[in-house]
């Protein structure tokens, strides 16, 4: 009975990261700091194809997904099937919801919500993280290389594959007829934020929320 208990949890806290990510994402983007590596790919393909958000995230992302499949399938998970077919619908709808609420933004107000976007995704981070049901298809692959290839570290891979998605996002950004003045939108310090400073934020929300949720009690 307990172990159904807790997978009930674990799904449900798989639901909430990937609801709260998917907000936290829309906070990025109209915050326009900057936003994840791997969602800075996604927003140089927003960029150039078109495809609406949400759709352009299940393509990429069932690219993945395939290859993950192919390689080494125990990354895989009911998270990771939930974090394909809604995190980027959630980002699309919070994105233009944002973007008729606030039109106009001084840089006050666009580094509140890019706080708010940090937060949150800390959040969905470590709800995700703890339910242990699936990773997503982007740290698959770091993992499926490290762990599974033995090719490289995992911390040098996930760096590589976040220093690729910045770099390939950057240009098809441009590519797609965007000034350069306005990259910082897509490659900033949210960018650097998430890539490197918010390990602390995540775990104090394991031992304060998400565990304690998990478990009953903190860990």
């Amino acid at each position: 009975m307990k172990e159904k208990e807790n997978l009930q949890k674990r799904i449900l806290m798989s639901v909430i990261g990937v609801v709260v990510c998917g907000v936290s994402v829309g906070f990025f983007k109209r915050a326009a700091f900057g936003v994840d590596p791997y969602q800075s790919l996604m927003s140089g393909l927003d960029a150039l194809l078109p495809i609406g958000y949400g759709t352009l995230y299940v393509i990429a992302t069932l690219a993945l997904l395939f290859f993950a499949l192919f390689a080494d399938r125990h990354y895989i998970g009911l998270a990771t099937i939930i974090n394909l077919l809604f995190l980027g619908y959630i980002a699309q709808f919070v994105h233009e919801l944002l973007l008729r609420v606030f039109p106009d933004l001084s840089a006050a107000g666009r580094f509140v919500l890019l706080l708010i976007g940090i937060v949150t995704m800390c959040l969905a981070s470590a709800f995700y993280f703890t339910a242990d049901l699936g990773v997503s298809t982007y740290d698959a692959v770091s993992l499926i290389i490290a762990n599974t290839w033995h090719k490289i570290e995992f911390r040098w891979c996930r760096i590589i594959s976040d220093l690729v998605c910045v770099l390939l996002g950057s240009a098809l950004y441009l590519l797609a007829g965007n000034p350069l003045k306005t990259l910082p939108e897509v490659v900033g310090i949210g960018t650097i934020i998430t890539a490197f400073f918010m390990g602390p934020l995540i775990e104090f929300f394991n031992v304060h929320i998400a565990r304690p949720f998990l478990y009953g009690k903190k860990s």
